[in-house]
């Protein structure tokens, strides 16, 4: 049974949330501030945290930043009662997996929930899979889609799951331009629509993690007024 970690200092949001998530299935703890909320997450071992961004003490963004700085690699699904752009690329360049404006649908969360587990889970299932399998090589980069692994220089890399399905799709359509609009729809489906900042952030840590030198990137290239490409060799 997964562990799910809600954060959130309004009671009757727990309760709404887990609720629905036990009712998924799921095994759920809480936390009302952000000093409970990091203990919580780095003690109590759970599989993903869902964290409000307005709380007392230290705020969600503060808890992101936290976590990311003590190295937990723990799947983040950032809510907030502000429809606010720059709390949302905030909150994804400090390594949040999703984000939800409040008032959501609790069936939502839960799909949301099942998606972002989903992909983790598919990586630690496949990890120890010796077999043949299909994969995509750009020079020193490995791409294993089955695994959800990534490996630069034989080094396996920290990638959250969208960084991961952006670079998938990257390399599934390696030489291809391809416009940042496309990229939202293919990666990030409804979500974000005509809020394409969120692809340059996402392009921006890939970067970090691929690229020698990210002022002259070797893999991902911008093509200056229309978008990215995949390349190497």
């Amino acid at each position: 049974m997964k562990k799910l970690l809600i954060v959130d200092d309004e009671q009757s949001i727990l309760t709404l949330l887990e609720f629905n998530l036990k009712k998924a299935g799921y095994e759920v703890i809480k936390a009302m501030d952000g000093n409970q909320a990091v203990k919580l997450a780095i003690e109590g071992n759970p599989d993903l945290m869902i964290l409000d961004i307005m709380l007392p003490g230290m705020d969600g963004i503060e808890v992101c930043k936290k976590l990311r700085m003590e190295k937990v690699d723990l799947p983040i699904l950032m809510l907030t009662a502000k429809d606010d752009e720059f709390d949302k690329i905030l909150g994804l360049e400090l390594g949040a997996d999703d984000y939800m404006t409040k008032p959501f649908s609790p069936r939502e969360v839960v799909a949301r929930v099942k998606a972002i587990l989903r992909r983790t889970g598919n990586q630690q299932k496949d990890s120890s899979d010796e077999g043949e399998e299909a994969y995509f090589e750009f020079g020193k980069l490995q791409i294993y889609p089955e695994r959800y692994e990534v490996y630069y220089n034989g080094t396996i890399l920290e990638l959250t799951p969208k960084e991961f399905e952006l670079l998938h799709y990257l390399a599934r359509h390696s030489g291809r331009v391809l416009t940042r609009e496309q990229l939202l729809n293919a990666v990030w489906n409804y979500d974000f629509v005509g809020d394409s900042r969120i692809v340059d952030v996402h392009i921006s840590h890939l970067r970090d993690k691929i690229e020698e030198d990210t002022r002259q990137p070797k893999y991902i290239k911008t093509v200056r007024g229309m978008g990215y490409k995949l390349e190497g060799s």
